[in-house]
């Protein structure tokens, strides 16, 4: 994954590097450090980060790889035809 900071855009609410402190922190009062090559075990906490900005300053790129890794439709549990019962 791969993470795009619009840095004229942030305003240093620093939610982002209270929910994946691993990949964002704070230098300073507003200046925003981040990782823009996160490592895949950081994905749940990078879109909680990415959801929680205020002014949607972050953007999230999915890779090839990581795409590969999303499960098809008809593998999420619950999903697929209903079985018995009429309509």
């Amino acid at each position: 994954m791969r993470l795009v900071v619009d840095l004229n855009r942030c305003q240093g609410y620093a939610q982002c590097a209270f929910l994946a402190p691993d990949v964002f922190a704070m230098h300073g009062d507003e200046s925003l450090l981040y990782n823009p090559e996160a490592a895949a075990e950081q994905r749940e906490n990078v879109e909680r980060a990415v959801a929680a900005c205020p002014v949607g300053a972050i953007l999230l790129e999915l890779t090839d790889e990581d795409m590969a890794n999303v499960p098809a439709p008809d593998a999420v549990a619950g999903a697929g035809p209903r079985s018995g019962g009429a309509r």
